[in-house]
């Protein structure tokens, strides 16, 4: 359809829209007053607004920027960006210009799968324009014909005269799932869809121009788009907005904003709801503590949730204790009995569109509340294998049908066949039953896991954990289960060991590996880490796992003598079960034990935090706990390093908690157990060892791993003098703890020069050095130190820190070099993410003290030549910071041939510089690593 002016499409009845770009239309006409806030960073009262009106007009702006690019109507937009304003500017502006918008989230830490996954959504969408800002942009993989603008050179345009005036059944917005790498699917979603549910959705939930809505939930996901924007706009509310880090770093912020906002509806993941319990009663003494008078932890005035009508709750299944005792806790403070609606959408079904509005009242003696009604024009039916209706309470294939129902996925018509019936009913993939008409949601028909209301799929873990060595390939297993009154589903690991029998200190290695990498992949520990003989893995003809059938065995029983022998290998590996004595030991172990997903009872004193599953985050979320707990003075992490039990750090917090009593020893012991030659690794140039934490787990019960620290991070240490100090200093930590050789040391980055003289000076004592290892840096580090002056230091230490991007990490030093270094400092933190800072508990003192440090550590490189040999060096090459990997390689890498007696070894290794030991790719190094440390010392297995 032709556009038209502004005037002639807002309709005076909701039912006589047309098209979502009426919404935004009459928003702005019909409620010029309300609007959007958007909460900062950290932030939970302060926020910016921005009306309806003035969102119409940023977006008309932007819509005459994307018109005099040549976009015409249908052409489809992809959406990369992480800001909330700029998001939904362009993406009303492309409502308002016809064109198709689609949410899309970067793959972090992997830039080979994120360049397949914009490669695949380049193919599929018909190769869209790709609007993004300039920080991102300078992030992208290479993609060949992906177009891209930011969202800077898009802006500042003279507002468009006129809008598209889109039909009914056009399409209006593309939504991706979360399907593998190159196989999302993208969901269709016409303008008749959205108005369809908006009018369910408001019919359901009765909201007026007088309410304020809140979410935290990234656009990405459609309950965001539709249930906390569009349906707000589509009533006049006034909604609030806040980055999903504000909430998960402290949930009790949720409720918070909720009180100091006066927020009448907004929309959680039920996996909330768990945390928030655990924290009512924490609230609940520090209240009783500011009654008596004592000091109350921080948290601001009493909490008032007497505006809030309701909360809808999805995700997954809502356990009906938890969401009983979530009212409980909280009706001291005004929350409602009724306020909480557990509720079922999908992405293909316009997020919600069944409500539960009478929470707890229908589902007494559950242990799963039911799902509710269907909004207005939605049908829903349980069927049979058939595609057959069932009578009431029978268990089916959950089916639905109506008016907000995708059409299907684009330019797949395969999925889009399977996605439906014959007789053209959407195939949900949940099984349920309809009681008097409320859906009862029991189980899945598609093997995934749900894990705090995000979707996982089991073939995609699967892949990852065969990658791994000693797992036999076709041979894992990642199936849910959940226990019971749990709040969400628990992960369960199945694999089969590829180690002898009797080799406990292996099988134990292979527990810690796969439960590290499904950490670092995907962010949460599994329940359980079942090793099992082929045979417990039952198969299809076509060798496809049945993960519903060992489920099943899981439940009832049939590996409850696994679970045993593997708790009792883990607690026999830990050193036994000591109690905790003391209150100080006591509230660690609680600390633990809630971290670790124990009971505290389970959690040894003299058990290591990385034994027990600890990452480099994890260390960080342990200060903080730490903190608000036993309060005091802030907890060093290289207290957490040196003294990782809880009794070790229970008697360092009682002592004080500084580390300026003790002398400085550069080793760090991220794991003391096994039998083969421990490896010494070198700090890169920043000086600190946090980055080999999470490598380090890989090795325990195989090799000592011991990091070596810089000196000059606690109070009163004094930075090296020299590089050649720096070495001698390490030389004599190394025979401290391990007096005789052979000797394996590696240093990443700046730290392999550093490893290569350690090398060089054991030698020249007489011992012997079987493996140096370098991690992706040449010998020759002057030219590279000869190009960092403070500032660039400074900027490289934030971008190692994640305080800032890629390409502000290029540009600033430039921008920053003529400004005192305290006003270059200062900046990079008023630029950095708020979450971020407080994550590592860094200040502007604390900053500059580290940046000095690190660019001491770069005036020692300045001065260093390498000169002399070592017998050899294994050189590990990754994408270097600039130029290619073969060139690094020829002309870089390859000059260790010029500083050894034998052929040095050279090993590609996935992932770039200051990625290689990240998340995505440490599983892949470890097992690159460990290989070579074996074949070079002769003591593998």
């Amino acid at each position: 359809m032709p556009a038209q002016p502004l005037k002639y499409i807002t309709p005076e009845d909701a039912r006589d829209l047309r098209s979502v770009a009426q919404l935004l239309v009459r928003a702005a006409d019909e409620y010029p007053y309300s609007g959007v806030g958007y909460l900062a960073e950290g932030a939970e009262s302060e926020s910016t607004r921005q009306s309806y009106p003035e969102l119409l007009e940023s977006a008309l702006r932007l819509l005459t920027a994307l018109r005099s690019r040549g976009l015409k109507p249908h052409d489809k937009v992809v959406l990369l960006l992480d800001g909330q304003r700029e998001f939904l500017t362009v993406f009303w502006a492309c409502l308002l210009g016809g064109f198709v918008p689609c949410p899309m989230v970067p793959v972090p830490g992997d830039p080979a799968r994120w360049a397949a996954q914009l490669a695949h959504v380049n193919r599929l969408l018909d190769g869209p324009l790709l609007v993004t800002t300039e920080a991102m942009r300078a992030e992208l993989p290479a993609v060949h014909g992906l177009a891209v603008a930011s969202a800077e050179e898009l802006g500042g345009g003279e507002p468009a005269p006129d809008i598209h005036r889109a039909a009914p059944e056009d399409l209006a917005l593309l939504v991706l799932t979360s399907g593998s790498t190159g196989n999302s699917k993208a969901v269709m979603l016409t303008h008749g869809n959205v108005l369809a549910s908006m009018a369910g959705k408001a019919g359901k939930q009765r909201l007026t121009a007088a309410d304020t809505t809140f979410n935290w939930i990234s656009y990405d996901h459609v309950a965001a788009l539709l249930e906390a924007h569009m349906l707000p706009l589509y009533t006049g509310a006034n909604q609030l907005h806040a980055p999903a880090s504000v909430i998960l770093e402290e949930p009790l912020r949720f409720l918070r904003i909720i009180s100091r906002h006066q927020v009448t509806m907004t929309f959680t993941p039920n996996f909330l709801l768990g945390p928030l319990n655990a924290a009512a009663r924490e609230l609940a003494e520090a209240e009783e503590a500011a009654e008596a008078g004592e000091e109350a932890e921080a948290g601001g005035e009493r909490l008032d949730l007497s505006a809030l009508r309701h909360i809808v709750s999805g995700g997954e299944a809502n356990v009906v204790a938890t969401g009983e005792a979530f009212l409980a806790n909280y009706a001291p403070y005004g929350l409602r009995r009724s306020a909480l609606w557990p509720a079922f959408g999908m992405t293909e079904t316009c997020a919600g569109s069944i409500y539960n509005r009478d929470f707890p009242a229908t589902d007494t003696g559950q242990e799963f509340a039911n799902l509710g009604t269907p909004v207005m024009a939605l049908s829903i039916r349980v069927a049979d294998d058939e595609h057959r209706a069932l009578p009431a309470g029978e268990v089916g294939e959950l089916q639905l049908s109506g008016p907000m129902i995708t059409a299907g996925y684009y330019n797949d018509p395969e999925a889009t066949a399977e996605a439906f019936t014959p007789d053209g009913w959407f195939r949900s993939g949940d099984l349920g039953r309809i009681d008097d008409g409320r859906l009862t949601l029991v189980g899945r028909s598609k093997d995934s896991v749900i894990v705090n209301g995000v979707n996982y799929f089991s073939h995609e873990m699967e892949a990852v954990l065969e990658q791994l060595d000693c797992v036999a390939g076709g041979y894992a297993a990642a199936f849910p289960t959940r226990r019971p009154g749990s709040d969400t589903e628990q992960l369960v690991i199945a694999v089969h060991p590829e180690t002898a029998e009797d080799d406990e200190a292996g099988l134990y290695r292979l527990l810690t590996a796969v439960r590290s990498t499904v950490v670092m992949h995907w962010g949460f520990r599994p329940s359980l880490i079942l090793p099992l003989p082929k045979e417990s893995f039952p198969k299809t003809s076509l060798g496809k796992t049945l993960r519903r059938r060992m489920r099943t065995r899981l439940e009832s029983g049939g590996f409850d003598d696994v679970i045993a022998r593997v708790a009792e290998l883990t607690t026999r590996r830990l050193g036994g079960y000591t109690a905790p004595e003391g209150g100080t030991e006591r509230v660690l172990a609680e600390i633990y034990a809630e971290m670790f997903d124990l009971a505290p009872d389970q959690v040894s004193v003299t058990a290591s935090f990385f034994d027990l599953g600890g990452t480099s985050l994890d260390i960080l979320r342990l200060r903080r706990q730490v903190a608000r707990r036993l309060g005091g003075a802030d907890l060093p992490v290289i207290a957490v390093l040196t003294a990782p039990s809880v009794r070790q750090l229970a008697a360092r917090i009682d002592g004080g908690g500084s580390p300026a009593a003790t002398a400085y020893d550069p080793v760090v012991p991220l794991q003391a157990a096994g039998d083969k030659t421990p490896l010494f690794c070198v700090h890169p140039g920043v000086g600190e060892v946090l980055v080999f934490v999470n490598l380090a787990k890989y090795f325990v019960g195989d090799r000592p791993f011991y990091a070596l620290r810089a000196r000059g991070f606690n109070e009163g240490e004094r930075p090296f003098g020299s590089f050649e100090e720096m070495v001698a200093t390490y030389v004599d930590a190394i025979r401290a703890t391990q007096p005789h050789g052979p000797y394996a040391v590696a240093g990443y980055s700046y730290g392999g020069a550093v490893a290569f003289e350690i090398a060089k000076a054991l030698e020249a004592l007489g011992e012997r050095v079987d493996f140096v290892g370098s991690f992706n840096l040449p010998p020759h580090i002057k030219y590279r130190m000869d190009e960092l002056d403070f500032v660039e230091t400074a900027t490289n230490l934030a971008f190692f820190l994640d305080l800032i991007n890629k390409k502000q990490s290029l540009d600033l030093p430039g921008q920053l070099r003529g400004l005192p270094r305290e006003e270059q400092l200062a900046h990079l933190l008023e630029i950095a993410p708020a979450g971020r800072l407080a994550e590592l508990d860094l200040d502007l003192e604390k900053f500059a003290a580290w940046a000095a440090l690190a660019s001491g550590l770069t005036d020692l490189g300045r001065g260093y030549t390498p000169t002399g040999t070592t017998r050899s060096v294994t050189v590990f090459y990754a994408i270097p910071l600039r130029g290619t990997k073969q060139d690094w390689l020829d002309n870089e890498l390859r000059r260790w041939d010029e500083h050894s007696t034998e052929a040095n070894r050279y090993i590609d290794v996935p992932g770039e510089h200051y990625t290689l030991m990240g998340p995505q790719h440490v599983a892949a190094f470890q097992a690159i690593l460990r290989r070579e440390l074996d074949r070079a010392l002769g003591d593998g297995t």
